[in-house]
């Protein structure tokens, strides 16, 4: 896969498969660095039923993600074996991967890590997207504060006036925010 660039694979299977719950994406290391982001995988099955697959993770390096078909079910819906055993590994994965210490007596517990860098790639995206999002906040409220909006004292003559305030910002790409704000403000 290319850099920045979204792909759509097709893989055809010559017999029905019956329901898809459970797939497996396996990931070779191909160059130094070839990570990519697995948003989701949708599989049409012969007859037209179209299962989604969402991942959002990143693969790196020799990797074998396992992902459920995602209609979102309680414990208690698993009736398949398979997937009694997919959700005990995944939550056995998580809780290595999310490691707790006491950082003081009466203070909440926080995540057992000496540098955020320690932390797996897919924890570090969600930083990364928390970072945007209160950058593009702190850009918002500059803006309102420069267009008067934070120190009016007075009621705005028609809903038009109070527009243009709003829509200085709009369309523009503030620091690819919109990636992680698909819905626009007012």
């Amino acid at each position: 896969f290319p850099p920045l660039q979204e792909r759509s694979l097709s893989v055809h299977c010559g017999q029905d498969l019956g329901p898809i719950v459970l797939i497996r994406l396996h990931k070779w290391r191909l160059f130094l660095e070839d990570a990519w982001f697995c948003k989701d995988v949708r599989v049409t099955a012969p007859n037209g039923t179209l299962y989604r697959f969402p991942c959002y993770q990143w693969l790196e390096g020799v990797t074998t993600v396992e992902v459920r078909e995602g209609s979102g079910k309680k414990p208690v819906d698993d009736k398949l074996q398979i997937l009694k055993e997919h959700r005990h590994r995944e939550l056995a994965a998580r809780q290595e991967a999310y490691r707790w210490k006491n950082f003081a007596q009466g203070w909440p517990r926080c995540l057992n890590v000496d540098s955020i860098f320690e932390l797996d790639s897919n924890i570090q995206f969600s930083r990364i997207r928390a970072s945007n999002f209160t950058g593009f906040l702190i850009f918002q409220g500059a803006s309102h504060f420069l267009s008067g909006f934070l120190l009016r004292r007075s009621s705005w003559n028609s809903l038009d006036e109070m527009r243009t305030i709003f829509s200085r910002t709009q369309g523009r790409d503030i620091g690819g925010c919109l990636l992680c704000c698909p819905v626009p403000f007012l």
